[in-house]
C-alpha cells in the first residue's frame, strides 16, 4: 500500500472510531441545521478534527479542504497536495440510526486525485485506490460490473434538498431514470454510492449539486475499477461543477444520453 494511502486509511479509521462510539448513544448527540435538511453534528466535527490531526502529523505542509472546517490557509498557495475530506458522509442517516454512511478521504496532487479511501464503519468495508494501481475492497481487487444495458442496471442517486434546488426538474429526471433502468436506489451517502458502483453493487449513479468532498475519493474508485465518471453532458470537470454521472462504460454512455438535456 502506498505510504500516503496508508496514512489516509489510518486517518479514516481514527475518524470512524469516534463515529462508532457516538452511534451507541444517538440521543445525546447535538445536531445543528446548517441549511434546510442539511445537518451537522458534533460527531462530524470531532471526526474531522481527528482525521486532520493524523494527516497533518504525517504531512504538515499539505493543504486541507474539508466539509466542516473548510479550506486551510495554505490551500491557495499553489499547494500541490490537498486532502479532500468528508468526515461523515450521510449525516442524516447517522442521526437516525440508519446504517448507511462513511468516511471519505482523497488526496489531490497537482489537480489529480491520486489516493482515495472510503470507509464504511457499520460494515467494516474499506474501499481504497491509488491512481494507476487499481481499486480494492478489503484488500481484494474490485471492478465495475459488465452490465451494458441501462434497462438491466441498478442505479443509485441522491435527491436535492438545498434551498434553490429545482425539485420539479429533478422529478422529471427521476421519472426518466425510473422508466429506463431496472431499479433506482437513494441510500443517502454519495461517497458510498460511488464505492458501490466501483465494486459492482450498483451499475451506475447520478446526482446534482454535489461538493468535491462528496465525490473526490469515489471518483478514483470508479476510474480505477474500470468505470467512467463525468458531468451530465459527459465532460470531465465534475469535481467542482457538482453534477455527476458514474457507471460502467456502456451504462455511463446511456445515462449521458438521457441526462444531458439537464446539464448545467
Amino acid at each position: 500500500m502506498h505510504p500516503m494511502l496508508n496514512t489516509a486509511v489510518k486517518a479514516a479509521r481514527r475518524g470512524a472510531a469516534i463515529i462508532n462510539r457516538a452511534s451507541f448513544d444517538l440521543d445525546r448527540i447535538k445536531v445543528t441545521e446548517k441549511k434546510p435538511n442539511d445537518f451537522v453534528t458534533e460527531v462530524d466535527q470531532a471526526a474531522e478534527q481527528a482525521i486532520i490531526e493524523v494527516l497533518k502529523s504525517a504531512y504538515p505542509d499539505h493543504a486541507i479542504l474539508a466539509e466542516e472546517s473548510g479550506a486551510s490557509s495554505n490551500l491557495h498557495d499553489e499547494n500541490d497536495n490537498v486532502w479532500i475530506i468528508d468526515p461523515l458522509d450521510g449525516t442524516t442517516n447517522f442521526i437516525h440510526g440508519f446504517p448507511q454512511y462513511c468516511v471519505s478521504i482523497a488526496l489531490q496532487q497537482r489537480g489529480q486525485i491520486t489516493q482515495a479511501v472510503v470507509y464504511d464503519p457499520t460494515r467494516n468495508d474499506l474501499f481504497t485506490a491509488t491512481k494507476g494501481a487499481g481499486a480494492y475492497l478489503n484488500e481484494k481487487r474490485i471492478r465495475v460490473t459488465k452490465r451494458d444495458k441501462i434497462a438491466d442496471a441498478l442505479i443509485g442517486t441522491g435527491f436535492p434538498f438545498r434551498a434553490g434546488d429545482d425539485i420539479d426538474e429533478y422529478l422529471k429526471v427521476f421519472k426518466i431514470m425510473t422508466q429506463s433502468c431496472a431499479g433506482l436506489r437513494r441510500p443517502g451517502s454519495a461517497a458510498l454510492d460511488l464505492a458501490y458502483v466501483a465494486c459492482g453493487r450498483l451499475d451506475g449513479f447520478f446526482e446534482k449539486g454535489l461538493q468535491p468532498w462528496d465525490m473526490a475519493a469515489g471518483s478514483l474508485l470508479i476510474t480505477e475499477s474500470g468505470g467512467i465518471m463525468g458531468t451530465f453532458d459527459g465532460e470531465s470537470d465534475y469535481l467542482y461543477k457538482g453534477d455527476v454521472i458514474a457507471g460502467t462504460p456502456k451504462v455511463f454512455a446511456q445515462m449521458v444520453s438521457l441526462l444531458s438535456p439537464y446539464a448545467k
